[in-house]
């Protein structure tokens, strides 16, 4: 099926197979593998994209569901290829990521965060990526990094 959206702010047109989920489409079809699978069960949040701006697990979610819809990824995020967003910039500079393979989902559920509450809470930003597992830091420097990025971006 050819499938019409809108990926990164670029319309696309994917010819996909009704069954193949969003984040295969996205790796595959489309060529961004910023996106990550992890679990493929909707569990882990390694495959967190923002369709029509509410975080999805594209894990879960048909590719033609995509269709006429608007979804950012991870490599969408950057205003300009030498600018990284503060989130990406704070997880960076604080050690938000170690091995990193959570890092893409982590930082897409962390901007529907901020983009919903732009001044969370501790308990807020930890109930907030709770759906996004990490096995390396222990959460803390994630959580400082978007405390981090929300300030920045309330400037």
């Amino acid at each position: 099926m050819k499938v019409s959206l809108t990926i990164n702010g670029e319309a696309r047109e994917l010819e996909l197979d009704p069954w193949r989920s969003l984040l295969d489409a996205l790796r595959n079809e489309a060529g961004l593998t910023g996106t990550k699978k992890g679990c493929d069960v909707g569990d882990c949040g390694a495959c967190t994209v923002l369709v029509d701006g509410k975080p999805v697990n594209s894990c879960l979610m048909l590719g033609v569901e995509a269709g006429g819809r608007e979804v950012l990824t991870i490599e969408g995020l950057q205003a300009a290829p030498a600018c990284l967003h503060p989130l990406q910039e704070s997880f960076m500079r604080l050690g938000g990521a170690q091995c990193g393979f959570c890092t893409p989902g982590m930082i897409m559920m962390a901007k529907a965060l901020l983009d919903e509450n732009p001044s969370p809470t501790e308990d807020e930003i930890r109930f907030g990526i709770a759906g996004n597992i990490c096995r390396c830091t222990g959460y803390t420097k994630i959580v400082q990094a978007i405390q981090v990025a929300a300030r920045e971006l309330a400037k």
